[in-house]
């Protein structure tokens, strides 16, 4: 896919930025770029950054002729993109964020993104945010907007899916009040009952490979699977907007489901 760069009467161009941004650990200036390319002066660097002030809706205008925008899958995932020698005090966007990779707080770029999978099977990236702490957000938040820049911009999932971070009960609500599939991860401890019984965390629960139907505390009925992961379950629910289709939910569409978020 050509990347298509906005106009400007610098020596700099996008591929000669990119490839920096690539390959410097540490230190990355107008004025670092101008010392590593002796007929690149700092100057030319930032006409180049004023005039290509890219947007989130700029990627997605980028895939979107690749792709069928209805009926697909909705994946959304963030990522800590390490920074460890970068001074988190001279910039805005570097800062200290629990890292799910290295099990532990990193220093480093928080960047939500949400990937699309359409009927095709083609998977692209279609909007991202970069999280920054003095904005106030939540990840929460941050997700919410990007759902709605998306449906404005003409895309409209079949169904979304997200680790247990999104898969709270305020956002499980929302979708619901949207009418809005989805399947998330959930904590191990979150409390379900079976018809007639009390609640019990979903870890406790006998799950049948195809599934169990459950009510979910403080939501509502969900179709429950779990999954080995290394050495540990990991728990899913499953929410349809049709209601009578969601007990017809096995174990084959579940990994189908399952495997289009993972493969991101």
């Amino acid at each position: 896919m050509k990347i298509k760069s906005k106009a400007t009467n610098s020596n700099c161009n996008l591929a000669i930025y990119i490839l920096f941004l690539l390959s410097e650990p540490k230190y990355v200036s107008c004025v670092r770029l101008s010392n590593i390319l002796n007929n690149l002066s700092h100057d030319s660097v930032n006409r180049f950054l004023i005039t290509q002030q890219y947007e989130p809706q700029d990627l997605f205008d980028q895939v979107k002729e690749f792709i069928i925008l209805k009926g697909g899958t909705l994946s959304v995932d963030d990522m800590v993109i390490d920074k460890p020698y970068s001074n988190h005090l001279k910039s805005e966007l570097i800062d200290y964020y629990w890292s799910g990779k290295h099990h532990k707080t990193v220093k480093g770029i928080n960047l939500i993104t949400l990937y699309y999978t359409d009927v095709n099977d083609i998977s692209v990236p279609i909007n991202y945010r970069i999280i920054n702490k003095q904005e106030g957000k939540t990840k929460h938040e941050y997700f919410l907007e990007m759902l709605g820049e998306i449906k404005q911009w003409g895309l409209f999932p079949n169904i979304i899916t997200g680790d247990s971070w999104y898969g709270k009960k305020e956002t499980l609500k929302f979708f619901k009040d949207k009418e809005q599939s989805f399947l998330f991860a959930i904590q191990s401890n979150r409390q379900v009952s079976q018809k007639n019984k009390k609640f019990v965390r979903v870890k406790d629960l006998e799950i049948p490979e195809e599934g169990l139907l459950v009510y979910l505390k403080e939501f509502g009925i969900v179709k429950v699977f779990k999954k080995m992961f290394k050495n540990e379950y990991r728990y899913y629910a499953i929410w349809l907007s049709n209601s009578e289709e969601l007990n017809e939910i096995n174990r084959e569409t579940f990994n189908s489901i399952h495997d289009k978020h993972w493969g991101i």
